[in-house]
């Protein structure tokens, strides 16, 4: 424990390039990137689907393939093979191999969760709301968005959460983020560097969860009751 603490005192481990603060940024961009690919991806495919009642295997489906595929498997086989492992801008190398994996990695909770939403919004008030002249557009937007909102927020929560914990693989292709701290202490056998890379990642982790469930209360149009 004290060879962690020291490692955090150490103002070496503070500054320049692998320095706590860039690699931070760097995870961040990684995570923020990828799910906002997989959600300009899945949310209009799961709205439509799930709007229409349609679409239930799809979504079910991805689900399990998400689980099944073995991420380090996909990256390997992208940054060795499919986009190369050349740079990206501030990416790092394997840049476009590592945000497709992790986009992959996002777009199966976004996909599941948004469609389920939209499914169990109970089919009364939507029906009421077609039959005082609501446009399809207009039920989706004004009746069964908000409604689903608490829903679709948690299945983004999952996804970026688990992205968040994933992206520590893009330092394995020598990419960027808070990996290569834990890769760098696996590498100099030093324990305590491994055990403060993945705290930092873990506590990171634990305030993004405790943030979506403040967004989960605040979209969520139920009123509070005490009791």
């Amino acid at each position: 424990m004290n060879g962690v603490l020291d490692w955090f005192r150490d103002s070496e481990h503070w500054h320049g390039d692998y320095g706590v603060p860039v690699l931070l940024g760097q995870h961040f961009l990684l995570t923020v990137t990828a799910v906002l690919i997989a959600s300009a991806v899945g949310f209009p495919v799961a709205l439509w689907l799930g709007h229409r009642h349609r679409g239930g295997l799809l979504a079910i489906n991805l689900t399990n393939i998400g689980r099944a595929v073995p991420i380090v498997a996909m990256l390997s086989l992208f940054s060795l093979s499919v986009f190369g492992s050349g740079y990206l801008g501030p990416y790092g190398r394997s840049g476009l191999a590592t945000l497709v994996t992790l986009a992959l990695f996002a777009l199966p909770p976004i996909v599941t969760s948004t469609y389920t939403a939209l499914v169990e919004v109970d089919a009364d008030v939507v029906e009421a709301a077609r039959g005082m002249g609501m446009s399809e557009v207009a039920v989706l937007r004004r009746v069964e968005l908000p409604l689903a909102a608490p829903l679709i927020v948690s299945g983004l929560r999952l996804a970026v959460v688990q992205v968040w914990a994933t992206a520590t693989i893009a330092a394995l292709v020598a990419g960027p983020g808070l990996g290569n701290i834990i890769t760098r202490g696996y590498a100099n056998n030093q324990t305590a560097e491994v055990v403060a890379g993945s705290l930092i990642v873990a506590l990171v982790a634990l305030l993004m969860e405790i943030g979506f469930v403040g967004l989960q209360r605040i979209v969520d149009p139920r009123p509070v009751t005490s009791h």
